[in-house]
């Protein structure tokens, strides 16, 4: 079972090199390694290109070209991707452990599901070893998306074909996409998803998302689109999504 793994970079010489290595050095052999640069100008493109010819047995797809942004990027992966398993790997992100795609990918092959998410830890920007916030995510059941639950997007696994049949990520937002589209596949009564209680990735402190308070009041308003337009909730639901949180930073 192949598993295909997406990376979108920009400029992301300080972090690319951790990231990669969590991939390549991973015991899973399967492994279709998708990098989407957005035209990069430092030189993450050279750190990339050295792993591909150090680690042939992965399978590297490189592609930089001028994007409109990650959901444009994401989606140019997911094009690109041939693998049973699709899931993601930001710039500035690690996976949690060597083992972790042989886990995913045998929890896959012998469990009847559609896709598998874990636990996520939020790491400091200089020091992956030192944790600041835990999201410890639970099983899944429909009525938790309207009280504002998700598991967190980078620990999400899909099989290729929830992608062909859902579709992709919507470009008209620019910063909850990714919660846009786990609402639209979450809400499907037909789909199974599994939870996976380990960390699945260390993700670096510092997103898009809570870098300012401009960008704190513009992904506020566009959870309340996604959960009005997705018809699982209300403004009620996006502050109890934003209120849980608070909890992360107590478990750790």
């Amino acid at each position: 079972m192949k598993v295909s793994i997406i990376t979108a970079t920009f400029n992301s010489k300080s972090t690319i090199e951790s990231c990669i290595q969590s991939v390549v050095k991973q015991t899973y052999q399967s492994i279709e390694y998708i990098i989407i640069d957005g035209n990069s100008s430092d030189t993450t493109l050279d750190i990339v290109k050295q792993y591909q010819l150090n680690y042939p047995h992965v399978t590297f797809k490189i592609i930089s070209e001028p994007d409109n942004g990650i959901y444009e990027a994401l989606n140019k992966g997911i094009a690109k991707a041939t693998g049973a398993i699709i899931g993601f790997v930001h710039s500035d992100d690690v996976l949690a452990s060597k083992t972790i795609l042989s886990e995913i990918a045998y929890a896959f092959q012998n469990k009847d599901m559609d896709g598998l998410f874990g636990d996520l830890q939020y790491v400091s920007q200089s020091n992956a070893n030192q944790v600041i916030r835990y999201w410890k995510s639970q099983s899944f059941q429909p009525k938790l998306l309207k009280e504002g639950w998700m598991p967190a997007h980078p620990t999400l696994f899909l099989k290729r074909e929830i992608y062909e049949k859902y579709g992709n990520f919507d470009t008209s937002y620019k910063i909850a996409a990714d919660y846009d589209f786990m609402l639209r596949i979450l809400k499907e009564e037909t789909l199974k998803f599994t939870y996976m209680p380990q960390v699945i990735t260390n993700m670096r402190v510092g997103g898009m998302s809570n870098r300012s308070i401009k960008n704190i009041f513009q992904k506020t308003k566009e959870d309340y689109r996604a959960v009005t337009s997705n018809k699982v909730g209300g403004l009620l639901s996006v502050l109890r999504k934003n209120t849980s949180k608070i909890k992360q930073f107590i478990y750790k």
